[in-house]
């Protein structure tokens, strides 16, 4: 698929969240850890409600990450059975709300049922304007960052490239073009990880280059609108430099 071009990227902020805690949760409640899981779906709803209200364009959530293979089986079965549900939940809501529906990471190793409603909820939602939810689902950041250079590396004229400013973002338009979904995302503006902990495991190195970081002690299943909120306005508390000094300090 080939990509769109830049200026046809959806308006507003670019949210990314690390979806941490719903096993620690669910121990607390004395549930089991699919429990956990389960809220964190409901937690998924109000998230992408609430985002385009804040001015969020671009929603991307870590769902499933390449490393998660190593969990035991029965928890993996359950997570996808999980996504499928939530896919067969949520397609209709999407397409009323005008929710853009993407999967990024790799394909090769899902079963053949969960890609085919992953497609048709891509396809289903591929009109919506309000938001773009972009889902990463077997996802590792240096695995496509990998497939990139290597795509890249191939290209004819590959050698005759400089290390310019337009070469990075022809890069970021081929990682874009080569992680599952084919369909363009900004960089990161904001990224939101739940549950405590303080990295970035694999999620979105690229274009997380300048993302503001936010940690919260939050579990996800108790991450609720007012949270998102309270991480917005923290961010828009923050001045982004990109490298260049703070403008008090010119002159």
């Amino acid at each position: 698929m080939t990509p769109k071009p830049r200026n046809d990227r959806p308006q507003g902020l670019h949210v990314a969240c690390i979806m941490d805690g719903n096993g620690r949760w669910a121990t607390q409640q004395g549930k089991a850890r699919l429990a956990g899981h389960r809220a964190g779906v409901e937690t998924v709803r109000t998230v992408v409600e609430t985002a385009p209200s804040l001015g969020i364009g671009t929603l991307t959530l870590y769902a499933f990450s390449s490393d998660n293979w190593q969990r035991p089986r029965r928890e993996v079965v359950a997570l996808f059975e999980l996504l499928d549900h939530y896919i067969r939940r949520e397609t209709e809501r999407c397409l009323k709300d005008g929710v853009r529906v993407s999967f990024i990471g790799r394909r090769d190793r899902l079963s053949a049922p969960i890609l085919r409603a992953m497609e048709r909820m891509e396809d289903a939602t591929r009109d919506g304007a309000t938001l773009h939810l972009r889902i990463a689902v077997d996802y590792s950041s240096r695995d496509a960052i990998l497939r990139a250079a290597a795509q890249l590396a191939a290209s004819p004229g590959a050698a005759s490239r400089s290390d310019s400013r337009h070469d990075r973002d022809s890069f970021h338009e081929l990682l874009c073009a080569t992680d599952g979904s084919g369909v363009p995302a900004p960089e990161v503006d904001l990224l939101i990880r739940t549950g405590g902990e303080q990295r970035l495991s694999d999620f979105l190195l690229w274009e997380c280059a300048y993302a503001e970081l936010y940690f919260t002690p939050r579990l996800w299943p108790e991450f609720d609108a007012l949270d998102l909120e309270t991480a917005i306005a923290d961010f828009h508390r923050r001045e982004r430099r990109f490298g260049r000094v703070p403008d008090a300090a010119v002159g």
